[in-house]
């Protein structure tokens, strides 16, 4: 794994509400999830990422998070063409 993003300068972490119980759950921006520490609910994050852009993210990020990311990239993908 690089030592630090090459991409990117800074980690971000952003509060969000469960969507189950309303308590607030920490996201960083290198995060492929995180999980309610109320409720256990598992939110994504599906903000803009560095796998999408980078040409370092599989190395930065490691392979199978990569293969997390690029997944849920997918799916994303696959949700809003079936919402048009």
């Amino acid at each position: 794994m690089l030592s630090g993003c090459q991409g990117k300068e800074s980690i971000t972490i952003e509060d969000r509400v469960c969507p189950q119980c309303g308590a607030d759950i920490e996201i960083f921006s290198i995060d492929v999830s995180a999980k309610c520490e109320n409720c256990g609910f598992e939110i994504y994050n599906d903000k803009l990422n560095c796998v999408q852009w980078c040409q370092y993210a599989e190395q930065c990020v490691g392979p199978e998070q990569y293969k997390q990311y690029k997944a849920i990239q997918a799916s994303q993908a696959a949700r809003r063409k079936m919402g048009q």
